[in-house]
């Protein structure tokens, strides 16, 4: 319906004139253009319609019904959901008081893109004042800090922490707005959403390449993306990309983040969640890596939307401290950084349907016309501060450039390659092998759609686990995998001090932290646990730093690593062979000897150790065991082996 871009470009044109003349159309409040490739192939879609505010996901009001479209979709809602709706699962933040901005849809149409491209205006915009709020040198430190800190201190796997470029925008108005939002579309190849939201005095303005969540026909998706390889001036060249896809710190990156969303997606999805790729996703200045992670859910559409806040791959993992790490090294809050536009609406069945995009590469104006760009790098146990600096950089260029901006001005970077240079590797035998080569050794269970090969174990069917979580949504993939050897999972936080005598069997979950610090109420309420667990000869599991936790009740040293185990994949040996493992551990138990007898216990604990560091890997007594690593991890090839071997060991008879 091109007779929407009319009424929008009228708009532009008299914004001006404090009213518009008898003969012309009446201005929207309210407006949104959206190009979604993978929904709508080459249409740009027109939404008008009411702005409003809500305070809480609940508020949004979804009751709304946006026109009938005759045999097509029907958009309802679109929301901007802000980084501060985080508080809403309880979890820390630097608290803006940023609204979550909606636009109730009353009018909907699309023009095809070469139309939009050909019609929408090409007015200049000027900037003053442009720069970062953090320079280089004050990033790299917060990028040292959070190393240092943060992650080698057991507190993380990986946090991303933003930088924001600001300025000023006079004069800027919708016709401005439109400009930037032309070039955007003509500069954006491999972006997910290419969007311009205006709810009258704010605007969002973004080419992200991320989708945060969909939902069509029951069926959720989520999409971890991360790695970049950054083009050189002419181009991407094969020789560097492979080296790209070879950087083991680039895999580990996307693998921890690849984790992350699994956990999400089992929280909203029954089934847990099945993992496709990896893809590499092309884009004007630089190349991502990415998964997609499908599952299907019976959700409410607000109870998915707040129960995937937010990406990893903007925030960290574990989630529920990567919040508080950003709340404890960011300068202020992140507005609209990172949080999720949402567009609600039916299928032409009647079904929900909801697809939504993570807010980054975009660009917030505000009412007094000043521009705000977040942009963050994700920070692991070997990333390079000034690699961190510069890859800000290159995420800021693209928008900036859609501005008018010189990229030396905006802080470094190189001239766009010419487009005859991008986009044509993702095909490339080598670039397909090189992909393929990376699940070569991952769990099957989260990449084949049969589970992979899911022991028989009937010993196991019907019986009633206990899982106790310890801030870390491991625990919800744990529990996939033992309700697929057949038992009965309650998931409970530590907080809720369980009583596990109800139970056939429990498992002291994973967690981040220090497992020496008594003072922590975390640790001392799961040490008060296993305590109790040893003297009821109650049959139980210990995971991460329900492992450690159990190694300090029994007496063994506890030791922090020189470097951290983040999302490392290792052999180990254990009593039935050799298994591939994935690690996120920062501290570690210790033992001189491979088994040792306590008074109390009615045998001997037996340990799988590395022989030259004498880390514990597992141990195995009477009625418990326990793993450094993670079972449940994409990084452990065979995760519900070794948890069926692990859990019949400890539900076996003791002798006497």
């Amino acid at each position: 319906m091109s007779d929407l871009l009319d009424l929008l470009l009228s708009t532009a044109r008299n914004a001006a004139k404090t009213a518009p003349a008898s003969n012309e159309p009446t201005p929207p409040e309210a407006f949104a253009l959206l190009y979604r490739p993978e929904r709508t192939g080459d249409q740009v879609e027109i939404l008008l319609g009411d702005p409003g505010t809500a305070g809480l996901l609940s508020e949004l009001p979804t009751a709304h019904r946006g026109p009938e479209v005759p045999g097509g979709a029907r958009h309802d809602l679109l929301a901007l959901i802000p980084y501060r709706q985080i508080t809403e699962r309880g979890f820390a933040c630097q608290d803006d008081q940023v609204p979550i901005r909606t636009l109730a849809v009353r009018r909907q149409g699309s023009v095809p893109l070469a139309d939009a491209l050909r019609r929408l205006p090409r007015t200049p915009v000027g900037l003053r004042n442009a720069r970062f709020d953090l320079q280089d040198e004050e990033y790299e430190r917060i990028v040292r800090d959070v190393i240092e800190q943060e992650i080698g201190t057991g507190e993380g796997a990986n946090f991303v922490i933003r930088r924001t470029f600001t300025a000023e925008l006079p004069g800027f108005g919708t016709e401005e707005a439109l400009s930037v939002y032309r070039r955007l579309l003509e500069r954006s190849r491999g972006a997910y959403w290419v969007f311009l939201v205006h709810t009258g005095d704010h605007m969002l303005i973004g080419a992200t390449p991320e989708r945060h969540i969909s939902v069509a026909a029951g069926t959720a998706v989520m999409n971890p993306i991360s790695g970049t390889y950054r083009y050189p001036a002419l181009g991407p060249e094969l020789d560097e990309l492979a080296t790209f896809l070879r950087d083991r710190k680039e895999a580990d990156e996307l693998l921890m983040v690849v984790d992350e969303e699994l956990k999400m997606i089992a929280g909203f999805c029954p089934d847990g969640g099945i993992v496709q790729g990896p893809y590499l996703k092309e884009m004007a200045r630089l190349a991502h890596t990415e998964y997609l992670i499908e599952g299907r859910t019976q959700a409410d559409t607000d109870a998915i939307l707040r129960g995937s806040l937010f990406a990893p791959t903007v925030t960290g993992s574990p989630l529920e401290n990567a919040c508080r790490v950003i709340a404890r090294h960011e300068h202020g809050g992140r507005g609209y950084y990172s949080g999720v536009a949402a567009l609600i609406g039916r299928d032409p069945l009647g079904e929900v349907v909801l697809d939504s995009a993570i807010v980054i590469r975009t660009a917030e104006v505000d009412a007094e016309r000043r521009l705000r760009l977040g942009v963050g790098a994700t920070l692991v146990r070997l990333s390079d501060p000034a690699a961190e600096a510069a890859e800000t950089r290159a995420k800021a260029a693209g928008l900036l450039a859609a501005f008018g901006l010189d990229e030396d001005e905006g802080g470094g970077g190189e001239a766009a390659p010419s487009a005859e240079r991008t986009g044509a590797f993702s095909e490339h035998p080598v670039v397909r092998e090189l992909l393929s080569e990376r699940n070569r050794s991952l769990a099957r269970f989260w990449l084949e759609p049969g589970r992979g090969e899911t022991p028989d174990r009937p010993e196991l069917k019907g019986l009633r686990g206990l899982v106790i979580e310890a801030e870390d949504m491991f625990t919800a993939m744990l529990a996939r995998q033992l309700q697929e050897l057949g038992c009965r999972i309650e998931v409970r936080s530590w907080r809720d001090r369980p009583d596990p005598t109800d139970y056939d069997f429990a498992v002291v979950g994973p967690g981040p932290g220090d497992p020496r610090d008594l003072a922590d109420p975390k640790i001392a309420a799961l040490r008060q646990t296993v305590r109790g667990l040893l003297a009821k000869d109650l049959p139980f599991l210990g995971i991460c730093l329900g492992h450690q936790v159990v190694s300090g009740v029994l007496g063994l040293e506890l030791v922090r690593r020189e470097r951290p185990n983040q999302g490392l994949q290792l052999p180990v040996r254990l009593p039935w062979g050799e298994e591939l493992v994935g690690f996120y551990n920062t501290f570690a138990a210790v033992s001189p000897a491979d088994s040792f007898e306590l008074p109390g216990l009615c045998g001997p604990v037996r340990l799988s150790r590395d022989p030259v560091t004498s880390q514990i890997h597992a141990l195995h007594g009477p009625g418990f065991a326990t793993a450094q690593f993670h079972p449940e991890s994409v990084l452990t090839e065979h995760g519900t082996r070794i948890l069926s071997e692990l859990l019949c060991g400890v539900l076996a008879p003791v002798p006497v």
